[in-house]
């Protein structure tokens, strides 16, 4: 982990500072990252920090808190750090460790300590403070409780314990919504590479080569282009696996006319990108599956145009359920009317799922999708800076009544989308998605 350089230092401060500017004077916040987690024996898991603490803080290392305390009076509003102590002994077998005082100087904190003196300082921190901002029920939950019953200890001095507390989470949610020009370069970045990934997995598909081999693919052009590691656990799937949405096994073997649907991005510098791309393993399209794959393009063409601010979130979703309703009429995979498959829902058989969802530090990222401040919470307006997934989708499995010719079709297409003040973006639109970008681009010598 790189020192913060001054600019970047100056943007985690911002986001503290506006944290700080919501909370009442004298208020406390405290924030604890991610633990390591154990794989087995004495190998632990990939290690991830926790995004609501790197998003303040862009410090990575675990066993870290971060408390803000609220300026009162004459005293400023301070951001302090508890971390792993320096111990050269550990960093000879697990890597550098800042430690408080390198953390304070590198990562621009007023003051840092050893994580280890975090409960006796927290029984000060917390004395006469009139409430405590926290992720409720979560992990802090009995640590909290034993701070607050140190500081009810001391009642006889005269010292009160806070005389609330109130979930942090929902004000860093509305602040994460909205992405900042720094965090919408590292995500076009994100989506770039994870394009290239998908174009790289596109060329080295053939009938016989395994899901497990192409998912080889996308983790090797992930990593060879900086990215950290997969957002998600990726998702190829060949034949009649793409009708299953979470499919994981990626271990089937493709085969002479089938489709392979990816679902596969990376994560960079803390920020997710999520593409998905459905193609054949041949390189051509059958006269069913490209009637299919059309269907659900025309889908998300109808939904990005319903993608720019002031336009109801849930406008995208909409937009595209009217599409392909009216494209499983056509194609003889439902009957009645328009208005009788939307009413009725029967469209759900073949598209379960919504349009798409918020992107960002996590893939599916944080943030109300109503307006919980109206009494009937309608849908949200966008607003410039937020990203969402576009993402429609078909999924024929065989059913009675169901043409033959489209069963254990599954197709999904879907791009991560910056909403710009203008109308939106298209960070993944490196990746190809017609029939025709995709029949070209896998033409095998």
């Amino acid at each position: 982990m790189d020192a913060l350089s001054p600019r970047e230092a100056a943007s985690y401060a911002s986001r503290r500072a506006r944290v700080l500017a919501q909370m009442p004077a004298g208020a406390v916040a405290v924030l604890a990252t991610a633990p390591e987690v154990a794989r087995n024996s004495d190998s632990d898991y990939l290690y991830r920090h926790d995004s609501y603490f790197y998003y303040l803080t862009g410090f990575t290392e675990p066993e870290a808190t971060l408390v803000l305390v609220a300026a009162q009076g004459d005293a400023p509003a301070r951001a302090i750090l508890f971390c792993r102590p320096k111990n050269l002994d550990r960093e000879i077998w697990d890597g550098y460790r800042y430690g408080p005082d390198g953390a304070r100087e590198a990562f621009g904190f007023d003051a840092a300590h050893t994580i280890d003196s975090l409960d006796e300082e927290m029984a000060t921190l917390l004395s006469n403070v009139p409430v405590l901002y926290y992720p409720l029920g979560g992990k802090l939950d009995a640590r909290v409780a034993g701070w607050l019953s140190a500081v009810r200890a001391k009642s006889r001095t005269g010292v009160t314990p806070p005389a609330g507390t109130v979930d942090l989470l929902p004000l860093l949610d509305e602040m994460r919504l909205l992405k900042d020009t720094d965090e919408q370069a590292i995500m076009q970045r994100a989506a770039s590479i994870s394009a290239a990934a998908h174009i790289r997995a596109m060329r080295a598909a053939r009938a016989g080569v395994h899901e497990y081999e192409l998912e080889a693919e996308l983790l090797y052009e992930f990593r060879r282009n900086g990215a950290q590691a997969p957002a998600y656990t990726s998702i190829v799937a060949t034949g009649a696996n793409a009708c299953v949405l979470h499919y994981s096994a990626n271990n089937a073997q493709t085969r002479d006319g089938d489709l392979v649907l990816i679902d596969a991005g990376c994560e960079l510098d803390g920020y997710a990108s999520d593409i998905t791309r459905t193609f054949p393993v041949n390189g051509r399209f059958s006269a069913p599956q490209k009637r299919l794959y059309e269907l659900v393009l025309a889908a998300q063409a109808a939904a990005l145009k319903a993608i720019a601010p002031g336009l109801p979130y849930s406008g995208a979703h909409e937009a595209a359920v009217q599409v392909l309703a009216q494209g499983m009429l056509d194609l003889g995979l439902l009957k009645g009317t328009l208005d009788e498959v939307i009413a009725s829902k029967t469209y759900l058989q073949f598209y379960m799922h919504g349009t798409g969802h918020w992107l960002g530090m996590d893939v599916h990222d944080v943030g109300q999708y109503r307006d919980v401040t109206q009494a009937d919470k309608p849908s949200r307006a966008l607003q410039a800076g937020m990203v969402v997934t576009v993402e429609p989708g078909i999924y024929v499995r065989p059913a009675e009544g169901v043409p033959e010719e489209y069963w254990n079709i599954g197709i999904r297409i879907e791009d991560d989308v910056l909403v710009t003040a203008d109308g939106h973006t298209i960070l993944s639109a490196a990746a190809p998605k017609t029939v025709a970008e995709i029949e070209e681009l896998m033409q095998h010598d």
